[in-house]
């Protein structure tokens, strides 16, 4: 009781704006993904290089994951760094992948204080070793905790993730350590990167643009879809309450009436 009274009053004194939505607290989505879209425009419309806007919008992690955190999220998925992203010009995947490497010493602290535990769903190969090397070091220090995941989904593409979940399910299969007949969606679901979490009650994507983009596939197939026209540096943590008091209006069904 006192941990959730605690909880209650950081929560109000942090979001108190007169026009912040109400938020039900008993109906928190558990767990929220975000497609942060729209730093490079952001940084275009400022006359500034699509890196100003990477660098800004990194610094708005933290703003979020915080706001999360005092409502009681308990999954807060950000995609980072797409599968496709690496087509992007050289010198601006440069700068992204030196981020982590920036974020995490400014932030770790106040994540640990506030119980916050890191988490990356996507593949290591390819990464550079310093990029590595700080997301490992964030994951390491944070892995006591019991807070909020902040989840990184970092080099991550969901076809890929479903391609190689049916491989592996099928070597499984031919071993004899799974059945055919035992296939079903739960089972499939153990095959995908975030298997340890619930899938997303809520989506949210910045920038106005209305398309998944190859993110959580197939654990977003009941999920709540909502979408901003604001660029991801100036997502404010009102904005994501509105998200959420939308999400809170909606009668979820899942294909039932």
């Amino acid at each position: 009781m006192f941990k959730f009274l605690k909880h209650w009053f950081r929560f109000k004194a942090s979001h108190t704006a007169a026009n912040s939505p109400q938020i039900d607290l008993d109906k928190v989505p558990a767990h929220i993904g975000i497609i942060m879209d729209g730093n490079g425009r952001w940084a275009k419309q400022r006359g500034l290089p699509r890196v100003a806007g990477h660098h800004s919008g990194m610094k708005n992690v933290k703003k979020i994951t915080m706001a999360a955190n005092d409502l009681g999220v308990k999954v807060l998925t950000m995609y980072a760094f797409s599968t496709e992203n690496w087509k992007r010009p050289k010198d601006e995947v440069d700068f992204l992948m030196k981020l982590p490497q920036e974020f995490f010493p400014k932030e770790i602290e106040e994540l640990i204080q506030n119980n916050v535990r890191i988490r990356m769903t996507g593949w290591k190969e390819g990464l550079p070793d310093y990029t590595l090397k700080a997301i490992e070091g964030a994951i390491e220090r944070t892995k006591n905790n019991t807070g909020l995941i902040l989840n990184f989904a970092l080099n991550y593409g969901s076809r890929k993730e479903i391609m190689m979940g049916v491989q592996e399910m099928i070597r499984d299969v031919q071993a004899g350590k799974l059945q055919t007949e035992e296939l079903d969606e739960a089972i499939f679901s153990s095959y995908m990167l975030t298997s340890e979490l619930p899938d997303p009650d809520l989506l949210i994507r910045t920038s106005g643009e209305l398309r998944l983009s190859n993110f959580l596939l197939w654990q977003l197939a009941y999920s709540e879809l909502w979408f901003t026209e604001a660029y991801w540096p100036e997502f404010t943590e009102t904005l994501f309450l509105e998200a959420i008091a939308e999400y809170q209006r909606r009668a979820r069904r899942y294909g039932g009436i």
